[in-house]
């Protein structure tokens, strides 16, 4: 079933149906990063809690609703997610071009792309109909620099509480870089689950790798993101091209 789905993704999949889509969703993206850089790394963790939630569906999207209870304000979510603005005016954007064509699924899949500015995609996936609700625990992610992080109490900064942030990488806050494994190599990461990635273990080689070779860290960070994307996509009758990405259609 996983071969089937992957065989129906492709890069060029709006190349007909939709020729603008990809460089309109690129335009929004740029814009959004440039008003607000931490927003490329909202952008690519958004795409992460929609894959590891019931497959990349787009379903971390959908709101509550009178009837509907959506995954927007799960608990791993409220408060924790952002960029769904972005999402939403890039989907507008494209329904100007493109009427009920490209999916609410693949805008998030190529949005996260965009915001590294290098990293491959495919699509020719669907959106959900449903909501993957309390179904599934988000798992701790490990990323790179270019995004500001919940802080930790063992380096706090001042204020306290869930909305203090600080840099997970002060040398280069807003860069999409690989500095995060230097400072692990030097024992300063922020986060303990980020720092026992290199504490004398199996890993220590793959932080060393890619702590002195960006190319090495870009060309893995790509494949993985590819991998991710791949997760439980809905493809040709399965799901809907959604006209707005935070409710199903009527």
């Amino acid at each position: 079933m996983a071969s089937a789905a992957s065989a129906q993704l492709s890069s060029t999949f709006y190349d007909t149906s939709c020729p603008d889509a990809l460089s309109t969703i690129r335009r929004v993206v740029t814009a959004a990063v440039r008003s607000e850089p931490r927003m490329g790394a909202s952008l690519v963790r958004l795409h992460f809690h929609d894959c590891f939630v019931d497959g990349c569906d787009g379903s971390v999207l959908l709101a509550d609703t009178g009837s509907f209870v959506g995954e927007q304000g799960a608990a791993p979510n409220a408060g924790s997610i952002r960029g769904m603005n972005v999402i939403d005016n890039a989907k507008t954007q494209v329904e100007a071009v493109c009427k009920q064509t490209v999916s609410c699924a693949d805008i998030l899949a190529v949005a996260a792309r965009d915001s590294v500015f290098a990293a491959p995609t495919r699509s020719g996936s669907r959106s959900a109909r449903t909501s993957g609700t309390g179904s599934t625990t988000i798992p701790t992610s490990t990323r790179p620099s270019r995004r500001r992080l919940r802080q930790t109490a063992r380096n706090r900064p001042t204020g306290s509480g869930d909305s203090s942030l600080a840099p997970l990488d002060k040398t280069s806050p807003n860069a999409f870089d690989n500095a995060n494994y230097s400072n692990l190599l030097s024992q300063k990461g922020l986060l303990h689950s980020d720092q026992v990635l290199f504490n004398g273990g199996s890993t220590d080689n793959t932080v060393r790798s890619f702590a002195s070779n960006p190319s090495a860290f870009g060309s893995a960070f790509a494949t993985a993101m590819v991998k991710m994307g791949n997760i439980a996509p809905k493809t040709g009758t399965q799901g809907q091209i959604r006209l707005s990405c935070s409710k199903v259609n009527a």
